[in-house]
């Protein structure tokens, strides 16, 4: 039997080297290597300003932060993510705010997103799922027409495009995050960017992640409340390592997701991503199939495991996870549309070098899996 490992980053000597050539100077952190890695990951999308940071999720929590919203506040974003799009804005005392998503695209649906504007609403995160790009240019219009700010949850897009406009740029949001964990199209090992065009948000930002300290980085000069959000220079060489070939890494992705594409259409109870190929350019983060909602997903996935093939459910909607029932009181009904897609998804196996023979391995077993 086959076995077939979930996610793997891409590694090669390249990376490895960097790392190393880092690890033989006095420079462990805040230095030449973020920068460069900043100023590559700003430039590459237009915007001004790039802020290494931890995680993707310190990076969205900085953006909050920076605007000065708290207590009283109210920030719209999607139901289908991973927790930390909500979580964030939790970090600042502001309330989220859900709205449903569009079932094709998974991204929040703008009718919905603009029906739940209040007038304590400050901001919005769209969430671009997967790597799908979000109708950046409709939140945008919608965002001017009610004079709040958009913060872009690209953790899972880096290098995305929408009508030819790379994701994360400043014709659309104020700022945006991108994450490199190990199971992302690129990895740091732990990090994220943050990109904005707007000086004073990233002025606030660069203080915040290094415990609020002064523009020049004054040893024991803390100027506002922050965090310990730095990305040390191991990671952001292993970053800029990674960013010089993401084209690359991002052409392989799209050959993996391609063949499985090819293999899956037309199985009886399984659909493949929808992409609008007129309008995206995908950065593929994850391979997510649907299964008919008739299909036992879980009988599924032990049937797969069984023969080596680990699956996920991707994603457990936000507001049905314990924290959030809890503490606002939501339950099923409330968002019928990501709770029917959430009932059907399945991730599987899916990697930047994963060869021919493992993406038909994991088609004909999810095939033998659902015909059973």
């Amino acid at each position: 039997m086959k076995t077939v490992p979930l996610s793997n980053p891409s590694i090669n000597e390249t990376d490895i080297d960097a790392v190393v050539e880092v690890l033989r100077t006095p420079t462990l952190s805040i230095g030449p290597k973020l920068e460069a890695f900043e100023r590559a990951v700003a430039g590459s999308v237009g915007a001004k300003h790039g802020i290494g940071v931890n995680s993707g999720t310190s990076g969205l929590h900085l953006c909050l932060d920076a605007l000065g919203i708290g207590p009283g506040d109210e920030v719209i974003t999607s139901p289908f993510s991973f927790v930390a799009s909500a979580n964030c804005i939790l970090y600042t005392g502001a309330t989220p705010i859900f709205a449903d998503i569009d079932a094709n695209t998974l991204a929040l649906d703008p009718t919905k997103l603009e029906a739940a504007i209040t007038p304590r609403t400050k901001a919005i995160i769209p969430v671009d799922v997967f790597g799908q790009p979000s109708p950046m240019d409709v939140y945008r219009e919608i965002a001017d027409r009610h004079g709040l700010r958009i913060i872009e949850d690209s953790c899972e897009a880096i290098g995305a495009e929408r009508l030819g406009t790379k994701l994360g740029g400043p014709e659309y949001a104020d700022a945006a995050v991108f994450a490199f964990y190990p199971n992302k199209q690129m990895t740091t090992g732990e990090g994220g960017m943050v990109v904005t065009s707007d000086d004073e948000m990233a002025r606030a930002m660069r203080s915040a992640r290094n415990q609020g300290r002064d523009d020049a980085g004054t040893w024991m000069n803390h100027v506002r409340l922050g965090y310990n959000y730095r990305l040390d220079e191991m990671s952001a060489a292993l970053g800029l390592s990674q960013f010089a070939r993401i084209d690359a890494i991002l052409n392989a992705r799209d050959r993996v997701a391609r063949r499985y594409t090819e293999l899956l259409t037309g199985v009886p109870g399984v659909s493949v991503p929808w992409i609008d190929p007129a309008t995206t350019r995908m950065s593929w983060f994850v391979y997510v199939i649907q299964l008919d909602p008739t299909l036992d997903r879980t009988a599924v996935m032990t049937r797969l495991g069984e023969n080596g093939v680990p699956s996920r459910p991707y994603f457990v909607p936000i507001h049905l996870q314990p924290l959030y029932r809890e503490r606002f009181g939501f339950g099923e009904g409330d968002f019928p549309v990501t709770e029917a897609v959430a009932q059907t998804t399945l991730a599987i196996p899916f990697a930047t070098d994963m060869p021919d023979d493992e993406i038909d391995y994991v088609a004909e077993q999810i095939k033998a899996a659902v015909n059973r």
